[in-house]
């Protein structure tokens, strides 16, 4: 059963899973609620679900962390903090369904450590991204050490940290912070469309994505290769990757085209 802070919103659209921060006047800053709820929502989608698409009400995606959140906090707290971030976090990378991030305004700190838990980001053309933590004393607890290099590598993040870089939509999309960029207010539109066409795959090949991949991206290469023969065994062995191929073989499925 999900136990969800007022800040967010969960609706079913078929089988999209939507899920909405609800704190505009915040610039939907993230406090202990939202990612309590973040972490019950994905513990907790229903069986329906195939795809998930996150967004912000008002302006912009999130803003970050509520740092009146941390003006008392001691160590022990602090670490303590982070490491629940940690765990809702990783129930959106590694949970049951691929994840969207619709993203537009701010993508800020906590926000982008949200976005880049996610495996497709899609940035409209008023999103910017930043890690301002570094100008302000703190360092980044919701797991975007881990997450954002993968992405762009060390020393852009680095360098985020350091000067306080900010990088607009286009120059995001080319560094690999996002992987679309539409037009303004369209962010979700085209999450959408992608979320459809991702719950038409095969659902133990969706698995394997957004599990196996990124964990054999990460091994030494002859250990990855067996995972991915592993892989591959499991996945082509389902009834459904069965019959797909069967009609693909018998003319009945699209041939791949360029765009």
């Amino acid at each position: 059963m999900m136990n969800i802070s007022k800040d967010i919103s969960f609706e079913l659209q078929g089988d999209i899973a939507l899920i909405k921060l609800n704190r505009a006047s915040k610039r939907n800053a993230l406090n202990d609620d939202l990612v309590s709820s973040i972490r019950s929502i994905f513990e907790n989608l229903p069986g329906q679900a195939k795809v998930a698409v996150i967004h912000g009400e008002g302006e912009h995606f999130c803003a970050g962390l509520d740092l009146s959140e941390i003006k008392e906090r001691d160590a022990p707290e602090g670490m303590l903090h982070s490491r629940s971030w940690h765990t809702a976090l990783e129930r959106v990378q590694y949970g049951p369904v691929p994840v969207i991030a619709a993203l537009h305004g701010a993508v800020v700190g906590g926000g982008l450590e949200l976005a880049s838990a996610c495996h497709i980001r899609v940035a409209d053309e008023t999103a910017f991204f930043a890690l301002p933590e570094g100008t302000r004393g703190i360092f980044v607890g919701g797991g975007g050490s881990v997450r954002i290099p993968k992405l762009i590598g060390v020393a852009r993040m680095t360098d985020m940290m350091m000067t306080g870089r900010v990088y607009q939509a286009a120059d995001a999309e080319r560094v690999g912070l996002s992987q679309y960029v539409v037009q303004a207010g369209t962010a979700l539109e085209k999450s959408m469309e992608l979320a459809h066409r991702i719950a038409s795959n095969a659902p133990l090949t969706n698995y394997a994505l957004i599990h196996a991949l990124p964990r054999i991206a990460e091994q030494a290469s002859d250990h990855g290769f067996l995972t991915e023969a592993l892989m591959v065994s499991i996945t082509q062995s389902a009834p459904e990757a069965k019959k797909r191929v069967r009609d693909f073989l018998a003319g009945k499925a699209a041939k791949v085209k360029a765009s």
